[in-house]
């Protein structure tokens, strides 16, 4: 398994990042027995470094897979926090549910720029309060658009978490160009990065080594949701031998899509929450663009309805 240093954070990660969207409530919802074996199985295959978020109401599945774990395990979370109050919240919260004193990285979650940084200024102060105080050892953002990884390097933050592929899928306000220039930037100033979103969200599934290879060449780890042993194999094949196996063909990443129950109302909270563009109410009810769809799921948390899934 590839290794590098996150930035200049001094943290030490697998460039395979194990993103844990996939067995949230928000997607596959699986048992945290099931997502803990599937955890344990990757920490023995080399891999460090697990992404959650406090949105996602997964701490119980990755706290199941550190259970037992026989190395140290990089751990990164986010909060939607913008208040000193929600972000003690947030930490203390992560804390005790996954069983850490320390949580590696803490993030604000989807940062759109200088502007929206600002608003989330009390919410940064105490993260930064934290690393002082020993609690976090590096803070960040996450961001869907260029411009919050230009605010992430201005601030002077340790990690930007940017979606990055070369389709540029998902990047709210620029193209697949002007990201790779401002993660560029943002590396050259010393900020940890690490790329979600490297297929699209299963868009780009048909050229994922293509894909992998533009995010790993342009960040420190990409994280990359996983749901079951096949892809876990074949992603750890990946990110150890720079080729898939010859069996990826059995993997079924690109199948998954989103789901919207018949009972939606067609209120438009998810169309309003969709930075993809990828929702649209017709008739009465939400509709999915699929080609457009990155399943990162964050509609499902906004539907008030609970009518929408990633299956």
């Amino acid at each position: 398994m590839q290794t590098a240093e996150l930035g200049r954070t001094g943290i030490n990660i697998s460039r395979l990042c194990f993103g844990t969207l996939t067995f949230s409530p928000l997607q596959c919802e699986c048992s945290p027995e099931k997502a803990g074996e599937l955890l344990a199985m990757a920490f023995e295959l080399g891999v460090n470094f697990v992404d959650t978020a406090q949105y996602y109401r997964n701490y119980q599945h990755v706290r199941a897979g550190l259970h037992g774990a026989k190395k140290d395990i990089v751990i990164s979370s986010k909060t939607y926090a913008h208040t000193k109050e929600l972000a003690v919240k947030a930490v203390e919260e992560a804390r005790r549910f996954l069983d850490r004193d320390v949580i590696d990285v803490f993030m604000l979650h989807e940062q759109e720029g200088e502007h929206t940084l600002r608003g989330h200024a009390p919410a940064l102060e105490y993260l930064y309060d934290c690393k002082a105080g020993g609690i976090i050892r590096a803070v960040g953002i996450s961001t869907h658009h260029v411009a919050g990884v230009n605010a992430a390097r201005k601030a002077g933050l340790d990690v930007v978490h940017p979606i990055l592929n070369p389709a540029g899928l998902g990047v709210a306000d620029g193209t697949a160009l002007d990201m790779e220039r401002a993660v560029a930037l943002a590396r050259r100033a010393g900020v940890g990065v690490f790329a979600m979103k490297a297929l699209g969200g299963g868009n780009l599934f048909r050229q994922a080594g293509e894909c992998l290879s533009y995010a790993l060449g342009r960040s420190d780890s990409v994280a990359v949701g996983i749901r079951d042993e096949n892809e876990l194999a074949d992603d750890v094949y990946f990110f150890t031998n720079n080729s898939f196996p010859v069996s990826r063909a059995t993997t079924s990443r690109g199948t998954r899509q989103l789901w919207i129950a018949e009972w939606c109302s067609g209120c438009g909270a998810c169309v309003r929450n969709c930075s993809s563009g990828a929702l649209k109410v017709i008739d009465g009810t939400a509709v999915c663009i699929h080609e457009k769809c990155l399943l990162c799921a964050y509609c499902a948390g906004r539907c008030p309805g609970f009518c929408i899934r990633i299956i």
